[in-house]
């Protein structure tokens, strides 16, 4: 690891790590729960009652799920349509749950995808994405501009015959900056984003503008910079004939180096079991 100082101090990424374990604990405790003929809303208001009962007092946004086919945001036009339906959960349905908890301040956002009963095309996606995941830090670490580096990840998933999903986002974001919150406002939610996030976010939108950056990573020439430490929510989103998967988790850029902020995570989990069963 390198020698300089990261951008978070051990304490703080110590913080991070913890809400990330939270966010991930609750997705896993309500996937375990979905059942035949549960919607989306339901879903999403599960994750939302488990996080404000353990912990979270925030929200970066308030959480998402997404099943069958909507998993590849088939037809998104709108941001509206990111939003929880009535869709109900079908045995051998797809899913992806993703929320993005803050714990005093600090902020996480993950995405844990699964399948009621088992799915195996989604299951070959997961098991792919541990490629994307290698991918990224490495190109992260040979501190390659953030808008080639996406370009790379197009170039595999064209290679597995995939569909980049996260270029549906709002931004098209591959990921984006996050931080601890300094805003005293509110704690209150506006189309589905915190009040306090939306601050933070919108200071940090100014100052990598003066710097010629972004905190929102994506291919265009607002990317074309070499990585920015600090903490970046990574997404890499894939689909195949209406079905969609991904991962979402903390990368740590330092002005040198970067990791992954926690490999105690259920897909890096899943990975290591296979690779050891192997």
């Amino acid at each position: 690891m390198s020698n300089k100082r990261p951008a978070w101090e051990p304490e703080d990424l110590e913080r991070f790590r913890a809400v990330q374990q939270l966010a991930y604990r609750c997705a896993q405790t309500v996937a375990e729960g979905l059942e035949p003929g549960v919607t989306e809303k339901q879903a999403a208001q599960r994750m939302r009652r488990w996080l404000e009962e353990n912990g979270g007092d925030d929200w970066f946004h308030v959480p998402f799920a997404w099943f069958g086919d909507r998993t590849t945001f088939h037809r998104f036009r709108t941001p509206l349509q990111f939003f929880p339906t009535d869709r109900r959960l079908e045995e051998g349905m797809p899913f992806i749950l993703d929320c993005a908890p803050v714990a005093q301040g600090y902020t996480a956002d993950i995405g844990y995808a699964g399948s009621l009963g088992g799915n195996r095309v989604q299951q070959q996606i997961l098991d792919d994405l541990k490629e994307y995941r290698e991918l990224i830090l490495a190109q992260v670490r040979e501190r390659k501009p953030l808008n080639e580096i996406y370009l790379a990840v197009d170039a595999l998933i064209a290679k597995h015959g995939y569909e980049n999903r996260h270029r549906v986002y709002p931004g098209r974001v591959l990921a984006h900056q996050v931080t601890r919150l300094k805003s005293r406002g509110p704690r209150t939610v506006v189309a589905g984003f915190g009040v306090r996030s939306l601050q933070t976010l919108g200071r940090e939108l100014v100052a990598e503008r003066i710097q010629h950056r972004s905190p929102l990573w994506a291919d265009g020439k607002s990317s074309a910079h070499a990585p920015t430490p600090g903490l970046w929510a990574v997404e890499p989103h894939l689909g195949l004939r209406g079905i969609g998967a991904k991962f979402e988790e903390l990368l740590v850029v330092t002005e040198d180096d970067a990791y992954w902020l926690d490999d105690d995570l259920p897909h890096v989990r899943t990975w290591a079991a296979k690779e050891n069963a192997a």
